[in-house]
């Protein structure tokens, strides 16, 4: 039951969560188009160098910013460059106009162009609203970047409590499930004695075997991201794969527990009276 009720949460999650991170429609003008296409040479770059060119450089170099220079990265993801550029990420303000910056929508789609067309960057279209449009419906490389991290930017605290609680029934019902296995759906009084067979035998060695192969792959990885963070050009560290490494470990360090407790370790079942001193 518990595991039934943690699955019906765990789909209102995700239809939250979905919510939460569904693409905004873009409106488009064709007429806004005409004038990106028509102004970004010029003005893009004078926009960048009023506004940008003090924290990426004048040559997008980066400094307090980062690099923008022949970065493949913002080429491909136009959606992602106007979205800093209108809305910001600290340190970086929000520069559109309806965000509390100065920037009008055809300022703000010119530095973009700009930006995606400068320093060994080449973008194959121009950035227009139109273009947005066409990869609205698509999952933004951004929210799956996020979603690589342990908690989310886009997960509030009414998804955390889900989670926890999910997490919390999930676990309940493992156990249940697991002490009808082990100990069956009735205790009898006494010694119980086990033998194992072969096959049990074969099960734990690879449950071990498991646990060392996976403790290696996370001490690797670790170190991995340890060197990528000190390295010349920073790289960040793979959280989803540490993550998965570690997970593995202690469900199989539970799972080698579980076949030791059933098939390895004899039990007994002791009964108290109410007239004992612990009486249940």
């Amino acid at each position: 039951m518990a595991i039934v009720v943690a699955a019906f949460m765990w789909i209102i999650l995700l239809f939250m969560f979905n919510t939460e991170t569904a693409p905004e429609p873009v409106a488009v003008d064709p007429a806004l188009s005409a004038v990106i296409a028509k102004e970004w040479p010029t003005s893009g770059k004078a926009i960048y160098e009023a506004n940008c060119a003090g924290c990426h450089g004048a040559a997008g170099q980066g400094g307090v910013g980062p690099k923008l220079a022949a970065n493949t990265a913002i080429t491909g993801d136009h959606a992602l460059v106007v979205t800093r550029i209108l809305k910001g990420k600290a340190p970086m303000p929000a520069f559109g106009i309806e965000n509390g910056g100065k920037l009008k929508d055809n300022e703000v789609y010119a530095v973009a162009n700009y930006v995606l067309n400068s320093w060994g960057n080449k973008s194959e279209d121009l950035v227009t609203p139109a273009t947005l449009a066409e990869g609205a419906g698509k999952v933004s490389p951004e929210v799956i970047r996020v979603r690589s991290r342990f908690v989310p930017e886009e997960i509030k605290l009414p998804e955390i409590f889900l989670v926890t609680f999910v997490m919390l029934l999930l676990t309940y019902g493992i156990i249940g499930l697991y002490s009808h296995w082990a100990e069956g759906a009735e205790l009898r009084p006494g010694i119980h004695k086990v033998r194992s067979t072969p096959m049990t035998i074969t099960a734990m060695i690879a449950a071990m075997a498991g646990v060392i192969l996976f403790s290696v792959l996370f001490v690797r990885e670790i170190l991995t991201s340890i060197a990528g963070m000190n390295a010349a050009t920073p790289v960040a560290p793979q959280v989803t794969a540490e993550g998965f490494y570690a997970a593995m470990v202690v469900l199989l360090i539970a799972l080698v527990l579980g076949l030791y407790k059933k098939y390895f370790m004899d039990g007994e079942v002791v009964v108290e009276d109410a007239s004992g001193e612990f009486p249940w």
